[in-house]
Formats: structure tokens, C-alpha cells, sequence
């Protein structure tokens, strides 16, 4: 018979007496425990010279207090898994009365004391009945490991979740993981088993480890492991290894940690696993019973943002957006009807003056968030008078009507490129903030501030979704720079903090939200290439026009405060001259100098006069 015959014979047999004998788990394991026990007295009482009438009594006594203590306290009642530290700890209680028990029973007999006997038969008893337990849990241990596991694992982390983890893996036949080392920063962890697996060292070692054990596969097993932390592993162990893998958040974790948990790290983990803590009540009241009204709903921002101000209870939420299926996507999201026959869906270009002061008439928002723009840099290069048709000019509209139908709050969406901007987006959003803080030097009824962040994960256009089409039609993976970085956000993470800063914002402010450490984008593009069949190469295209190597998200001149919220902070903006802005829809090779000079003007004061010496944009113009 082969080896692979004996093996399935062998699986066989074991299946089925293990069939056989588990609906009697009770009765086998109190035999065992009773047998272990005989034993004991037998050997101890027969060392010692005792009669045969007084270890057959000894044995009896013993075995009755054993069962009937057993049965006290419930040991074969399945509470705690054979073997247990709670179980042996209950099975020491257990067999020191029944060995009480025999030596009443030899003193009553033989007429003279046993207490050697007890010092025998006891560690004897307890020694036996944790060896048949030892040689269950291995044989059960062997039974339950993965016999085809495809992945060898690294588990980083040797905590309690480790430890689970590793017991889940362990345990699983159908697992496709096995773990094969442990790894951990702490020093008091060196040299530690987890199940059997030694802990080798800490993240120093991903160079040499994974070669070491023939490992393809590294599991973070520490489920509160903040950004920063997901962030310096997944960046260390991505050139080793093609599948990092992570444990959900604590929050997320219901009970046991099992295999089925156990998910790929994902860039969004990397960049957005921060717990955010929101000022719910104050957000509440901010928008409960309230007119909202959004700006570029149909886009990722102004929709995600109308997703989680329609769970706040606003009396009515006006969802505005020259891009008609933009809108017909969003209101698909927020309430699975496709219609379109709602008057809170409004299909209009913020460049139209008079279709956005009719809007604001007609529903009299008190709260408006402004996410309409034009936001691609390379674009907007190219076609520069489009940005600020859009940006600046279709701002100023949005913040007239506002002005003009009395707002409560107006928060205008901006980018980290209007921070020492020298692009057309940059500049054009610059000044957005500017005008945002002109008008809120105007009026003391209401709050005009400008939120600002950097780039979105998920939204249309952007450099995951770019990586990813690049995937799918076969490669190259394109990079402008090995060494650019970015700040980036995930779309929830970012709608969450404007919709607090639209609370803690005061008259004028840009506030800026924490965006974390920058990342390079060669990292994310490596991960990209790795994991696509066969793996794809990058080619480095360079720099283009208007593009930072490095963004920042203060200005030189600029000076941050954190007042109200750890993650976000406070600049003052300088209100804007007008006049600045006359020349800016003149074409010319200038134009881009001409937006970089008007976003460093210095700060004038606010003339309403001069509104009306500015050209009326209408939609198309």
C-alpha cells in the first residue's frame, strides 16, 4: 500500500471512530479521568504496602467522589475545550478531594495514616489525566491543520489577536493559510512561542525572513494598528512580499477571530484607518431640520457628502450639478430610486449668475456646501480660461447668491494646490478662498469659510482609478516621478471632516484638514504592478506642466491653529481686491503669471461697487 493509500486508510479509521465515540464525549472523557485515577491509587498504594482489600477500596471511594464531584462541578459538560487552561485547573481541584477521599477510605481500613499516599496519587492522578489530554489535543490538533495550504504565513504580531489568528489558521482544514513564523517589535515578545511558533524578531528582519521560512504572505494581526503603523509595514514589506494581509478594526471584530476575517490590505487601509472622533450632537443641530444645498452633488465629493448629510435629518437636501447622469448616480446611492422626478434635483452650471440666484430664491438654503469645480491639473493647464470661469467666477456666483438670501453657513470645498499654488487649479482655488473671505468680511449673519485637503481615494479621475484602468488594459503603470508624493484621503474620511469643520469654522478661515504623512506614489504604483498577472512594469513619464514634486498643505505665509479639533487646522485668509480679478478672462500666454501675481496680492479692502464692473458669465460663455 502507498504512502498516500496508509494516509486516506489511516484518515479513514480515525473519522470513523471519532464518529462513534463523540456523542459520548461525557461518558469517554470521565472513564479516562476515572481510569487515570485508579492508576494512580493503584501504583501509589502498591509502592507504599498497602493491602489489596485497601486499594480496591481506595479505588472505589475515589472513583465515586471523582464522578460525583464532576458532575458538581460540570466538567464533561463541554463548557470548556479539552485541555483547557480552565479546565486543568478545574481537573486539580477535582482529582486533590478525590485523592482525599482514597485516603479516608485506606485510613478507615488499614487503621493507619496515608498521607503519603495522598502525596503520591495526586500529582500521579493529575500527570496522567493531562497526558491523555495532551496526546487529544495534538491528535485533534493534526486532525484540523490544512493538509493543502497554499500560503505560507508571516503573522506581525504577537498579542492576543496573533495568537488567535495563528490558533484560527491552525485550526482550520479548509485554510488556505499556514503559519510559519512570528514577528514583533517588542523585546519582551523575543524568543516567544505562539502555538508552537517562535518569535523571531521584529520588522527588521522582512529582508531575510521571508526567504528564510519560503513565506509569500504576511498578516498584520493587530486589528487597533493605527495608519501610521499599517502604513510603515505595508512600505517595508512590500518589496519581500506580494500578499499583506490585515485583521478588520476592533469595531468590526464580532467575538472570535477566525480565517474568513483575515482581507487584503488595501491603500484605502493604508491612508484611511484613522478613528475620527466627530462632535455628533453639534453636527446634528447644525444640519437637523435644516435647507442644505450642495454644490457638484453629482460628483465624488458632493455626493458622498450628500449621503451623510441626508443621515443628519435636514428638512431638504438640494442636490445641484450641471452633470445630469453626475446627479442620476447620486440619487441612485442615496435612495435606490432612479425617478429623477424629485424638485430637490437641480440641473444647472454654477457660471450661470441668474440660474444660481433663482436656485437660492427659490429654496432658500441655510446651509450650502460648495464642491463644484474643475479640478484636473493637467487640464486645466491647457485650457486655463475654463478654470477660472468655473473656479473663480462660478464661486463668486454661488457666494452672491448665498450673501444676498442671508445663509447660515457656506463652506467652499478647496485643495491643497492653493497653498503656494503655482498651477491653474492651485491658483484658481486660491482664489476661491479669497473671495470666500471677502464675502464673509461683509456680513455678520452668517459664516463663509473655505475647507481644505488634498488628494481623494475613490473619486472620479483619480490616481487609483488612473492605476487601475492601466491594469486592466494590460500596462504600463505610469508614474511622473519616483520621488513625488502626495497627501491623500479616503472620500468618507474627508466628507466627515468638512462636515465638522463646517461646524467648528469661524467667518473667513480656510480650515485644513489632516491629511497624515505624504506617500510616494512610486509605493502605490508598485503595489499596482505586483499583484496584476504577469506583473506589469512602470515607466516614469516625468513632470507636467504645473505639477509639484511635493505638495504642502500650509502656506508659506500661512499660520495654523488647532482650537476646536486635533485634525483640523485654522489659517486666517486675505480678503481680495476685486479689481484683481478683471483680467483674468483675458486670453494670453500670460495668463497663468497673471493668476499666480492676483493669489499674491495682498489683502484690500472689500468694495461692492466693484462687483458690477465685472462681465455676467451665463452657461457656455
Amino acid at each position: 500500500m502507498s504512502k498516500i493509500g496508509r494516509d486516506d486508510f489511516q484518515q479513514r479509521f480515525e473519522d470513523r471512530v471519532f464518529a462513534l465515540l463523540a456523542p459520548h464525549r461525557s461518558a469517554v472523557q470521565a472513564i479516562l479521568d476515572v481510569a487515570a485515577l485508579s492508576a494512580a491509587v493503584g501504583v501509589s498504594a502498591y509502592v507504599l504496602g498497602s493491602t489489596a482489600t485497601a486499594v480496591a477500596s481506595a479505588i472505589v471511594v475515589g472513583s465515586i467522589v471523582h464522578v460525583l464531584l464532576s458532575v458538581l462541578f460540570g466538567t464533561y459538560l463541554g463548557r470548556e475545550r479539552v485541555g483547557s487552561y480552565f479546565e486543568i485547573t478545574r481537573l486539580v481541584v477535582i482529582f486533590a478531594l478525590s485523592t482525599l477521599g482514597v485516603n479516608l477510605a485506606i485510613d478507615i481500613i488499614s487503621s493507619r495514616a496515608s498521607w503519603k499516599l495522598g502525596l503520591v496519587t495526586m500529582p500521579m492522578a493529575i500527570l496522567l489525566g493531562s497526558i491523555w489530554r495532551g496526546t487529544y489535543r495534538a491528535w485533534r490538533a493534526e486532525r484540523l491543520r490544512p493538509k493543502d495550504a497554499q500560503r505560507r504565513v508571516i503573522v506581525f504580531g504577537a498579542g492576543e489577536a496573533g495568537e488567535h489568528i495563528i490558533r484560527a489558521m491552525m485550526t482550520d482544514p479548509e485554510s488556505i493559510y499556514i503559519p510559519v513564523a512570528v514577528l514583533d517589535d517588542s523585546p519582551s515578545q523575543l524568543r516567544h512561542r505562539v502555538h508552537g511558533l517562535r518569535v523571531v524578531g521584529g520588522r527588521d528582519l522582512f529582508p531575510t525572513v521571508f526567504t528564510q521560512y519560503d513565506a509569500d504572505t504576511l498578516i498584520l494581526a493587530i486589528p487597533s494598528a493605527p495608519e501610521t503603523l499599517l502604513r510603515e509595514i505595508w512600505e517595508l514589506a512590500q518589496p519581500y512580499c506580494d500578499d499583506i494581509r490585515t485583521l478588520p478594526r476592533l469595531a468590526e471584530l464580532a467575538g472570535r477571530i477566525s480565517v474568513g476575517q483575515i482581507e487584503p490590505v488595501s491603500v484605502e487601509d493604508v491612508l484611511g484607518r484613522r478613528k475620527i472622533d466627530l462632535d455628533l450632537v453639534a453636527i446634528a443641530s447644525h444640519i437637523r431640520g435644516k435647507t442644505v444645498l450642495v454644490t457638484g452633488a453629482g460628483g465624488s465629493i458632493g455626493s458622498e457628502l450628500c449621503r451623510q448629510i441626508a443621515r443628519l435629518g435636514p428638512a431638504e437636501l438640494v442636490k445641484l450639478d450641471r452633470d445630469e447622469s453626475g446627479l442620476h448616480g447620486m440619487q441612485l446611492s442615496l435612495d435606490g430610486t432612479s425617478g429623477l422626478s424629485s424638485p430637490s434635483l437641480v440641473v444647472a452650471d454654477i457660471r450661470d449668475r441668474d440660474r444660481m440666484f433663482d436656485v437660492f430664491n427659490q429654496f432658500k438654503p441655510e446651509v450650502v456646501f460648495h464642491a463644484a469645480a474643475l479640478k484636473h491639473v493637467p487640464l486645466l493647464e491647457l485650457h486655463p480660461i475654463e478654470g477660472v470661469k468655473t473656479n473663480v467666477y462660478g464661486t463668486l456666483n454661488v457666494l452672491d447668491a448665498a450673501l444676498a438670501n442671508g445663509v447660515e453657513a457656506f463652506v467652499n470645498i478647496s485643495t491643497d494646490k492653493a497653498a503656494d499654488p503655482i498651477n491653474v487649479l492651485g491658483c484658481t482655488k486660491r482664489l476661491a478662498e479669497r473671495l470666500t473671505a471677502t464675502v464673509a468680511a461683509t456680513t455678520a449673519e452668517g459664516r463663509f469659510i473655505s475647507v481644505r485637503f488634498g488628494n481623494v481615494l475613490g473619486s472620479r479621475g483619480s490616481m487609483m482609478e488612473t492605476f487601475q484602468g492601466q491594469v486592466e488594459r494590460g500596462g504600463p503603470i505610469t508614474v511622473t516621478h519616483a520621488d513625488v508624493t502626495r497627501y491623500f484621503m479616503t472620500i468618507s474620511e474627508a466628507v466627515q471632516l468638512t462636515i465638522q469643520a463646517s461646524v467648528v469654522g469661524r467667518n473667513g478661515e480656510v480650515l485644513i484638514l489632516d491629511m497624515g504623512s505624504p506617500m510616494r506614489i512610486l509605493s502605490i504604483a508598485e503595489q499596482f504592478a505586483r499583484k496584476a498577472h504577469p506583473p506589469l512594469e512602470i515607466v516614469i513619464t516625468g513632470l507636467r506642466p504645473g505639477e509639484k514634486m511635493h505638495e504642502v498643505l500650509i502656506g508659506p505665509d500661512e499660520v495654523g491653529s488647532q482650537p476646536f479639533h486635533p485634525l483640523i487646522t485654522h489659517v486666517a485668509v486675505p480678503d481680495l481686491d476685486y479689481s484683481d480679478l478683471v483680467d483674468l478672462l483675458t486670453p494670453g500666454s500670460d495668463i497663468n503669471a497673471r493668476l499666480v501675481a492676483a493669489t499674491r496680492k495682498p489683502a484690500a479692502t472689500y468694495s461692492p461697487a466693484n462687483r458690477l464692473q465685472y462681465p455676467r458669465l451665463v452657461a457656455g460663455s
